[in-house]
């Protein structure tokens, strides 16, 4: 088993993405309450609109904060699709980042614990 690392403690759990700037808030919960989430040493998931997909994450810091950049893959629409991203430790029980889709759209974002 993996060794977690110490900047993994500020991302653990599940946070409710509340804001993409390239989407309305009716789209985020489209097919489940929009979420990303970290698990363990270097796994998670993320959800949104018609996305559903599985996160590689890699933990380290940027500027003296805490970082997670991660690759993705799943669905999107029910069509093979991946990506990447990163989520940084933002104002208090927030996580504030940038999510890419490979070939697609690239978006900024909000995140509260929950």
């Amino acid at each position: 088993m993996a060794k977690v690392p110490v900047f993994a403690n500020a991302f653990t759990g599940r946070w409710r993405i509340v804001e993409l700037d390239n989407c309305d808030n009716d789209f985020l919960d489209l097919v489940e309450e929009a979420h990303l989430t970290f698990d363990g040493a270097a796994d998670g998931g993320i959800a949104f609109g018609a996305l559903k997909g599985f996160l590689d994450v890699r933990y380290c810091a940027r500027d003296g904060s805490a970082c997670a950049e991660f690759s993705w893959e799943g669905e999107d629409e029910d069509d093979p699709a991946c990506g990447r991203g990163w989520a940084a430790v933002g104002t208090v029980g927030r996580l504030v980042g940038h999510f890419y889709v490979h070939n697609g759209d690239d978006s900024g974002f909000i995140r509260e614990r929950g």
